[in-house]
């Protein structure tokens, strides 16, 4: 079983930068697409970035330009990196993880943290 720990986040104003990390932990797995999601209040989770195991970056249309993600395959860790932040990322953003164990292809989701971005 995979447990991803994340650490970054906080308060920021709008059109300054915050970094978010995650590390997944646990034995006798493989990564297959890691990345972020957030959920703002009131509203559903959505999709911010992911990378593939072969650093194949997808993002939503909204951090295009502006959000960076990457990974450490050996690590097992992402990171994403948010510049010109807006109010309107202001959310709680989760660790994702689909990957490979024994049991198949599982996912798995960290307790999230908290970003707010102040106008």
């Amino acid at each position: 079983q995979v447990h991803l720990v994340e650490s970054g986040g906080g308060s920021a104003h709008a059109g300054g930068s915050l970094r978010l990390s995650c590390a997944a932990n646990g034995t006798g797995f493989n990564i297959n697409a890691i990345g972020w999601y957030r959920q703002a209040p009131g509203k559903q989770r959505e999709l911010v970035a992911t990378v593939t195991n072969g650093h194949v970056t997808n993002y939503a249309k909204s951090a295009k330009g502006r959000f960076a993600i990457s990974r450490d395959n050996f690590k097992n860790t992402v990171s994403l990196q948010m510049n010109n932040l807006k109010p309107e990322d202001t959310g709680i953003y989760y660790c994702y993880a689909e990957y490979l164990s024994s049991r198949g292809t599982l996912d798995a989701w960290g307790q999230g943290t908290q970003v707010t971005v102040s106008s």
